[in-house]
């Protein structure tokens, strides 16, 4: 059984920078979609960056231009840079595994990022 180990959540002011890690803790055979998603309260859990196996990456409309999703193909741990970060951005960030086909796989246990002054 696949497993998502996340860390990176924090405080932070807008304007600034912060970063995400997901490691899953097994490989996956088959083509796969990986990233993150996020919930503010009150609000539906939205798509925040996904990557597939093969590369392609996809990002939310509130993130694009900002955040950056890649892999580092040594560790298989997977990034996400968020910069230029706005209140709006507060929220719990979970990492999702699910594959191509649709059926998902593994959710992260969610980090906290809060952005405020």
């Amino acid at each position: 059984q696949v497993q998502l180990r996340e860390s990176g959540g924090g405080k932070v002011q807008p304007g600034e920078s912060l970063r995400l890690s997901c490691l899953k803790s097994a490989n996956i055979q088959s083509p796969y979609v990986i990233g993150w998603y996020r919930q503010a309260p009150g609000k539906e859990r939205e798509l925040v960056a996904v990557r597939t196996s093969a590369g392609k990456r996809t990002y939310g409309d509130s993130v694009a231009g900002r955040f950056l999703i890649w892999r580092d193909d040594r560790t298989d741990v997977m990034y996400l840079q968020m910069n230029s970060l706005k209140p709006e951005d507060t929220a719990v960030y979970y990492c999702n595994v699910r594959l191509i086909a649709g059926d998902n796989i593994a959710w992260g246990q969610g980090t906290q990022v809060t952005v405020a002054s």
